[in-house]
């Protein structure tokens, strides 16, 4: 922990990669001692430049929550749904609750808005009292606190996505996605190419987005669950026994890749 984080500190937060169908979101908050930040001026052309020049101040720090596209995807599809606004709130208080426990003494803590900026507030300084808190729209071009954490926050991502490993084993999937974004044409052309009709899409795609149920209800195989049906219809048998004799050579990349193997099951 450097030596000013125990003189009042200020903090900005701010996120990049909420709306693209593809990769992490990313909350990060920026730290800074009070009295040295108000100086700072910041320029969204020079980003890459900027993001060298912060991890190199030691007057600066900052926390980063790299979350998941997989992690996305299960918590908003779960039974019981969280929104994208709930996990941004609970990436939030994440990031401030690992600030204070390190030791940093934070004063005031700026953020960019998601929903209604004074409930927001309200909830943050419920939760964090004695902390000045400052919730509100385009906070990154208000705030230089906050514009110092996009600029991290956005080339995290930005480098998270270049460097990518996908989980998929014996797939040739290619890397022109563009930019991520549902309107942008080469992430369309990507997502059609890189469908598997029973599966959906590689790991990296966000399935919770409004664009794959579009994509998968286009050419995708339809899956029929016996568990959908009422029970008043469903055919009255004791059991049922399903044997299937297992063919690795026949079998989906996507078994193969997570070594799952077939068993027989009694129903």
């Amino acid at each position: 922990m450097p030596g000013w984080a125990s003189k009042p500190c200020i903090m900005g937060i701010d996120e990049a990669g909420r709306g693209p169908v593809l990769g992490p979101m990313v909350y990060l908050c920026a730290l800074s001692e009070k009295i040295r930040l108000a100086t700072l001026q910041f320029a969204e052309a020079k980003r890459e430049e900027l993001f060298e020049s912060i991890k190199a101040d030691e007057t600066m720090g900052w926390y980063v929550d790299m979350i998941d596209p997989r992690e996305l995807s299960a918590k908003m599809l779960k039974r019981n749904r969280e929104s994208l606004n709930v996990i941004s709130y609970d990436s939030v208080m994440g990031l401030i609750r690992r600030a204070l426990d390190q030791g940093y003494n934070l004063s005031e803590v700026y953020v960019d808005t998601v929903g209604d900026a004074e409930k927001y507030q309200a909830r943050l300084s419920q939760n964090f009292p004695g902390i000045n808190f400052t919730v509100a729209k385009k906070a990154d071009s208000r705030f230089p606190v906050v514009s110092a954490a996009s600029i991290v926050a956005k080339v995290t991502r930005d480098r998270a996505l270049k460097d990518w490993v996908m989980s998929e084993v014996g797939k040739d999937i290619g890397r022109s996605f563009g930019s991520g974004y549902p309107g942008d044409p080469d992430t369309k052309v990507w997502l059609q190419e890189n469908k598997d009709p029973v599966f959906g899409f590689p790991s990296l795609v966000r399935f919770s987005w409004s664009t794959c149920t579009s994509f998968t209800a286009e050419g995708g195989v339809e899956v029929y669950w016996e568990a959908d049906e009422d029970d008043d219809e469903m055919p009255k048998r004791k059991s049922r026994t399903v044997d299937v004799e297992s063919s690795a050579a026949l079998r989906h990349a996507y078994f193969r890749s997570r070594q799952l193997q077939q068993v027989t099951t009694r129903l």
